[in-house]
């Protein structure tokens, strides 16, 4: 069996991207979606899953991120089912696929039978654990990726404090909340507008943020680059 594991964290975000993706790479694939805000693996659907899977199936993810934003967790299940012969493919990370981390193992250096052989053998640790470490280090990075995301929230609500802006919902004024942070920080990065390449219907789309939302977001963005170049 092949599955595709998808999963927001949040109601609204849309989920049909990662979807999509999987499909176009993986027609077959039985798609496992679910709603859950932890970054732990305690997820219904996923634990679901996990009682499921058989040795030879494989789960196809968007990316490492949707697997695990916790490093330590995330890589400790990557080996659990690597290890029972379940095969993992990343889309945004084909570099820790467990194909190519089984390639890895396999290409070992072939001892000689001579005096050479410890060295060899030291060659074959280090390859197995830069392998390793090259998984290690994407599950790192997508619990980093968490981590500064709501690192920045907060900040943003402090510096809304620290500006006198009101935190809540005020008459014609502008209203800080975790959401409206975290959303303009996507529309930042991916709106054409800004730094991305993307269209308002593909960002809406990803966020699930409604029309009349995300236009307002986009205003208050516009508003606060004007602020900053008159300020300079």
């Amino acid at each position: 069996m092949r599955y595709g594991y998808c999963r927001t964290s949040k109601p609204k975000q849309s989920i049909e991207r990662q979807i999509r993706n999987i499909k176009v790479a993986y027609p077959d694939a039985v798609i496992v979606q679910e709603v859950f805000t932890r970054t732990r693996l305690d997820r219904p659907e996923w634990l679901k899953l996990m009682r499921r899977i058989q040795p030879g199936d494989e789960i196809v993810f968007d990316s490492v991120s949707r697997m695990s934003g916790d490093a330590k967790e995330g890589f400790a299940a990557y080996e659990e089912l690597y290890q029972k012969g379940v095969n993992l493919v990343y889309l945004k990370e084909p570099h820790i696929n467990t194909e190519t981390y089984k390639k890895a193992l396999e290409n070992n250096i072939q001892l000689t039978g001579s005096n050479v052989d410890y060295i060899l053998e030291g060659i074959n640790r280090y390859l197995l654990e830069l392998a390793k470490e090259q998984i290690r280090l994407a599950f790192e990075q997508s619990e980093k990726e968490v981590q500064d995301l709501h690192q920045r929230t907060r900040e943003g609500i402090e510096t809304a404090r620290l500006n006198g802006k009101q935190i809540g919902r005020q008459k014609n004024s502008i209203v800080v909340t975790r959401k409206s942070i975290e959303s303009k920080e996507v529309i930042k990065k991916l709106s054409m507008e800004f730094d991305g390449n993307l269209s308002d219907v593909e960002i809406m789309r990803l966020t699930g943020l409604a029309r009349n939302t995300y236009y307002k977001y986009k205003r208050e963005l516009r508003d606060e680059n004007k602020e900053t170049v008159a300020a300079e």
